[in-house]
């Protein structure tokens, strides 16, 4: 196929072959429509939808960002009615590096004129519906982002000092209606990540006559799964939490039917103490990032409390229900057993399960029989290979194989690659656990948009946290002013 540039498409001409390297030639004049872009964003989830709203006011900035799915949605199957984000509504997509941005989620109210009905319901945690929708409002109105896109390949072309994007322009249907290339001098993967199917359970989820779901789809398979004699949730986050207290509202009373497993050794409320919560702070990142590798490998599965964890109103609401079935006599028929894990599954009749599970502490084996299962099990972030298997010889790793990953969260290359390439939720290995976090999105944004130039539009903080992390700060952070009475002003 062949094509001319895309409507409203920056810089794109057709590619001849995705495997071959045509000698193909940017526009030099910067003003030219069809000039290479400062950066180019691949992926529209909240991260690069964050730094697409923070980059619209940089007027000297050419950017467009790229996803192959038809519009913005964020985890749909997951938009219980009722359930809400883990963080306040000042980790929208901008405020907490630009307060005053037109994209923040308090504009977004204005616009919608529920302003007041927001300050009165005094809610500091919105619903999820209700940050999806402030979400897709953001990216049905910026100019730079291009859906339909299917991005094939990526290439550095040292010639010209600019990387070659290859993409697939799909119909409304998916299917795909023409090819396209875009230039850009510098790159922001921000591909998301992917659930997570164990692998015992995997050829049970691959077949459809099974009900073996992932979280991510739940709501698409809700009837079908409340149409089950017996249904058992797989894994105790924050996600099979809201599943099972879902299922348990609508299971009559004396026949729910449900089982709830998990691996951890409890279902273990999520850490939100205010101190504890500066894990999620800049300092903290920068104080992960300087880390020595293995230091940062072991610290960060004894850390799963701090973004694994259930939230405290959904362990209570999941407790005031149980108890609520026993007030005319009886327990629910409603098993919660933690500690244990799926070790292999297999199938039963047309439609039946068996799964083979372990208690650790107990070291015994069972097996459970049931009728579907959901597998909140999480997620995995994507691997960039295939993306970037033109750019694998230039990418630096650690001894792990994972790429290297800067304080400005720019992929270390080989000095041939003059141009810059970013992650985004992609860097956990690198920057802790705060990497997906919804809170750290602004402020990595704009760390970002600070290294693409140099006026620094976006001023941050130099300090964020009460809580010193280590004796010895990374570059670029004030050392704590000690008390002339503290034991760190008296030590020599």
């Amino acid at each position: 196929m062949t094509t001319p540039a895309l409507p409203g498409t920056p810089g794109t001409t057709p590619p001849t072959s995705t495997t071959t390297e045509p000698d193909t030639t940017p526009p030099a004049d910067t003003t030219s429509p069809t000039a290479p872009l400062d950066l180019a964003g691949i992926g529209i989830g909240p991260f690069n939808l964050s730094l697409a709203a923070l980059a619209h006011p940089l007027t000297q900035l050419r950017t467009a960002f790229y996803d192959q799915r038809p519009a913005f949605h964020w985890h749909p199957g997951l938009l219980i009615d009722g359930a809400t984000l883990q963080v306040p509504f000042l980790a929208d997509l901008v405020t907490l590096a630009d307060p005053t941005s037109q994209w923040s989620f308090l504009s977004y109210l204005r616009s919608r004129e529920r302003l007041f009905p927001f300050y009165f319901a005094e809610r500091f945690h919105i619903h999820r519906a209700e940050y999806d929708a402030y979400c897709r409002w953001v990216s049905e109105n910026l100019p730079a982002l291009h859906f339909g896109h299917q991005i094939d390949a990526v290439r550095w072309n040292p010639r010209h000092a600019v990387f070659e994007v290859d993409f697939t322009h799909l119909d409304a249907d998916g299917e795909a209606e023409a090819l396209g290339r875009t230039y850009a001098r510098n790159l922001v993967l921000g591909i998301g990540t992917a659930p997570h199917i164990p692998e015992p359970l995997r050829p049970l989820a691959d077949a459809p006559t099974v009900p073996v779901i992932h979280s991510a789809d739940y709501l698409d398979h809700r009837e079908r799964l409340l149409a089950a004699d017996h249904i058992t949730v797989v894994g105790a986050g924050q996600s099979g939490a809201e599943i099972f207290l879902d299922l348990l509202r609508a299971r009559p009373a004396g026949h729910e039917k449900l089982h709830w497993l998990a691996r951890t050794p409890a279902f273990a409320p999520m850490e939100y103490s205010k101190i504890g919560l500066e894990h999620f702070t800049p300092d903290y990142t920068r104080y992960f990032h300087a880390l020595p590798e293995s230091v940062r490998d072991g610290l960060v599965p004894g850390q799963w409390q701090l973004y694994k964890g259930i939230d405290h109103d959904t362990l209570a609401a999941i407790h005031d229900e149980l108890y609520r079935r026993t007030l005319h006599g009886g327990w629910p028929d409603a098993t919660l057993t933690p500690g244990v894990s799926v070790h292999s599954a297999a199938r039963l009749g047309p439609t039946g399960i068996e799964l083979h599970i372990d208690h650790a502490e107990q070291a015994t084996r069972t097996r459970l029989t049931t009728d579907a299962v959901v597998l909140a099990t999480g997620y995995r972030e994507r691997r960039l290979d295939t993306l970037l298997a033109a750019l694998d010889p230039h990418l630096h790793r650690d001894t792990a194989g994972r790429p290297h990953v800067d304080a400005d969260h720019r992929l270390v290359l080989d000095p041939a690659v003059t141009g810059h390439l970013y992650v985004q939720n992609a860097e956990r290995h690198s920057h802790g656990v705060g990497t997906p976090d919804l809170g750290l999105a602004a402020w990595r944004s704009a760390t970002i948009l600070n290294s693409l130039t140099d006026n620094t539009p976006y001023p941050l903080p130099t300090r964020t946290a009460f809580t010193t992390f280590g004796l010895q700060q990374p570059p670029g952070t004030p050392a704590p002013v000690p008390h002339p009475t503290s034991h760190l002003a008296r030590r020599p």
